[in-house]
């Protein structure tokens, strides 16, 4: 992994870039290292330092998070580095403490950076150590109930003499073999101190308190095109799911949201839905197109010219919007 230093160039005195280490962080969260991987180099090559991030505009960053979801992240991202660059003179701080004053850096994030970019004694506790602790410790008791005693036992284990290392390593125990269905126990390092590999408990573990059904949320989507080609889009609200995306104009998500064109015009409804799953709702969107004149005025959105629009710079449930509409949109 691109922002990872080895033991060997530790013990050399090597030490992470905290830039890298908290970009990839900040991507991980919710995210598989197979997808960030690409969009970290994407991130360091446009903006290598985190003074030169805090200096991009919004959309630009925006856009070229697209497709990692979860887009409170993005906005949390640029914050944070201007927050470095304003109060920190560029410089990551190097402790839990201050890191956690950071906008968007949570405990668990300010404990890995610390650890991992600056060698400090933190605990680091995401979703793969506590199926580790769980297990270690054959501990039945279900998340969220079971952080605080998951936190005890990952603080036992932590290292004082190398807490970058001991932090990288549990994480990727519990990404790599400690995972969540089939753990290969015969070849884990700990399968002898494993409490529940002794118990052949290890599949059930950790417990979770059952979730309650995700409501679904219904909307329309408008997709217009104008004679030149050009698309109409709108930057939806700062504040919100997609806060501060390129998108298609939409009505509000809800029970059963009232019709609001952007503009009059002949729409067509499309035979299929745009479904997406969000954290804590599914969302079911009815796609209407409609081509318009050239001199279309709408009351919501701008248009954007056909050769500077790139569907990939949308989110992706306005990527599934697009790709609904755009066989009926196609110029002839």
């Amino acid at each position: 992994m691109p922002w990872r230093v080895m033991p060997d160039d530790r013990k050399a005195g090597v030490m992470p870039n905290p830039y890298a280490v908290w970009l990839s962080e900040v991507m991980l969260q919710q995210t598989t290292v197979a997808a960030v991987r690409q969009y970290h180099q994407k991130f360091t090559r446009i903006w290598p330092t985190v003074a030169e991030l805090a200096a991009a505009e919004d959309a630009d960053v925006m856009a070229a998070w697209a497709g990692l979801g979860y887009y409170a992240r993005a906005r949390n991202l640029l914050k944070c580095a201007r927050a470095v660059v304003a109060d920190h003179g560029g410089a990551f701080p190097q402790t839990y403490d201050d890191l956690i004053t950071l906008p968007g850096i949570g405990p668990y994030t300010a404990a890995a950076i610390s650890a991992i970019a600056f060698d400090e004694v933190s605990t680091v506790l995401d979703g793969n150590v506590e199926r580790v602790m769980a297990r270690l410790y054959d501990d039945h008791t279900p998340l969220p109930a079971a952080k605080p005693v998951l936190m005890d036992y990952a603080q036992r284990h932590t290292s004082n003499e190398r807490p970058g290392d001991y932090a990288q390593a549990v994480m990727d125990l519990g990404a790599t073999i400690c995972t969540p269905k089939s753990p290969a126990c015969g070849i884990c390092p700990i399968m002898v101190e494993c409490a529940a590999r002794a118990a052949g408990s290890q599949t059930e573990l950790p417990k979770k308190t059952p979730k309650k059904p995700k409501p679904t949320r219904h909307g329309i989507a408008y997709i217009a095109r104008r004679a030149d080609g050009a698309w109409l889009l709108e930057t939806r609200p700062d504040k919100g799911l997609l806060g501060g995306m390129l998108g298609w104009p939409t009505t509000e998500w809800g029970d059963a949201p009232d019709e609001y064109e952007p503009i009059s015009a002949d729409w067509i409804e499309s035979d299929t839905e745009a479904r997406h799953t969000f954290t804590h709702f599914n969302l079911v969107l009815r796609v209407q197109t409609a081509w318009l004149p050239q001199d279309a005025s709408p009351n919501r959105g701008q248009f954007m010219p056909e050769d500077t629009f790139s569907p990939s710079a949308l989110p992706t449930v306005m990527q599934k919007a697009y790709t609904l509409a755009a066989a009926t949109l196609r110029p002839v």
